[in-house]
């Protein structure tokens, strides 16, 4: 699940982009970031024959997941200001053809090592582009509704790359799992090559003030912030951990192929993605603190009638009860977190604010897939699942907590502002 803001506006530049290669550079820009939301749920379903292949234990083969989210996680603090200091567009570029290359790798990997590690490159390097993508948009495009449709195309690349990816990894792993690492090789070649002529170079800076560290002070002070963190960290953490105990479920104790344990997934993964577009609206009808408040209770509702059915009979009274629900949380209250995630802060602040909550987000999954991991292959699928309803009820707490105020408007419960298009992208990764 990943927040996409950018950095603290640039002058306008317009100049830099005319005409039909704006919508051009918007087609590398949205490419690239559905390949980086995508690498998130690319390997879920080909785990169980990863970990075959491998000869690698469910505690082991989870790190090709967490270890993108942690990669991801950890460069998120550093990315701005790498940009600052290198430029957008040398980083951009940069980072898609070391994206390439450590697909290549992970394609020939033989062992856990190099395998988790050019995980955690990818992650690392889609921390440069997904959020500097947008932050390019923001000074290509002219402000206004040219920018606003922009974002809006960006923005449902970013919430489709959960489904894409979840349906490749199925499709491609019944030939050779090793194809679910190598694919996005060529096509960020593609995206480089079309980049390097399309992406404008970085436009002079006029304030060479640092922006905000994401650890200032007055983040960490600031409670919209704060809650909007653990909110979203819990509910990342624990849809990907009652997936990564699905997806064994279905291959290793219900014989089915990663095809069809990809189908099964849908109903959780698709709501998000065809909701995203009318998020802002809905959050400004309702008030985010109320969304993010049903979302938290739809998820903790569907942990719980799993875990109320340890073995169920059949897909449809089992699995896809929880499922729906995780998935209605993720259409309420993903783009709600975003919003309320910067709602009360000053625009320069907004970058800072972004990597801190996205940092949280990327800790919370791999925590928890961690931590679902080792009890899972301690105590069985029980105790794992016991885990993802205890956290996911904790992030429930938090976000009751949001409810001050009249009709849920408090502090952090209003709805979109100006400038918070720039923070809704709808999606799990």
């Amino acid at each position: 699940m990943t927040a996409i803001s950018p950095s603290p506006p640039s002058p306008p530049s317009t100049a830099a982009v005319s005409g039909p290669r704006r919508w051009a550079l918007l087609l590398v820009l949205a490419g690239n970031m559905l390949i980086d939301a995508l690498e998130v749920s690319v390997v879920l379903v080909a785990l169980p024959a990863i970990g075959a292949g491998l000869g690698l234990s469910l505690w082991t083969v989870q790190w090709t997941m967490s270890g993108f989210a942690l990669g991801f996680g950890a460069l998120l603090l550093l990315g701005p200001r790498i940009t600052a200091r290198w430029g957008r567009r040398p980083v951009y570029l940069a980072a898609l053809l070391v994206f390439a290359a450590a697909s290549v790798a992970g394609y020939l990997a033989d062992s856990a090592a190099v395998l988790i590690a050019t995980r955690v490159v990818k992650g690392v390097c889609a921390a440069l582009t997904a959020p500097t993508g947008l932050a390019i948009i923001t000074v290509a495009f002219r402000e206004g509704p040219e920018q606003r449709r922009a974002v809006s195309v960006y923005s449902l690349f970013g919430a489709a790359g959960f489904t894409v990816g979840l349906l490749l990894s199925g499709a491609l792993t019944e030939a050779d799992w090793r194809w679910t690492l190598l694919f996005p090789a060529p096509a960020a070649l593609v995206l480089l090559v079309a980049g390097a002529r399309l992406i404008p170079r970085d436009p002079p800076r006029r304030d060479r003030r640092p922006a905000p560290a994401p650890w200032a002070p007055a983040l960490l002070r600031d409670g919209a912030l704060l809650r909007s963190a653990a909110g979203a960290a819990a509910l990342n953490g624990t849809y990907l951990g009652l997936l990564l105990l699905c997806t064994f479920e279905l291959q290793t104790e219900w014989g089915w192929s990663p095809w069809w344990t990809a189908l099964a997934f849908l109903p959780a993964c698709l709501p998000p993605a065809l909701t995203a577009l009318h998020a802002g609206r809905v959050a400004g009808r309702f008030g985010t603190a109320r969304l993010i408040a049903a979302g938290a209770l739809a998820a903790v509702t569907g942990y719980g009638l799993r875990l109320a059915s340890p073995a169920p009979d059949s897909y449809a009274a089992g699995l896809l009860p929880t499922l729906l629900l995780v998935g209605a949380a993720f259409a309420l209250s993903f783009a709600p977190l975003n919003m309320q995630a910067t709602s009360a802060l000053p625009p320069a602040s907004r970058g800072a604010a972004v990597a801190l909550y996205q940092a949280a987000v990327q800790t919370g999954a791999v925590v928890t897939l961690c931590l679902v991991a080792a009890l899972h292959g301690a105590f069985g699928d029980r105790p794992a699942l016991l885990l993802v309803t205890a956290i996911g009820s904790l992030g429930a707490l938090v976000a009751l907590t949001g409810l001050r105020g009249p009709g849920g408007r408090g502090p952090g419960g209003r709805g979109p502002g100006k400038g918070d298009a720039l923070v809704a992208s709808g999606g799990p990764r």
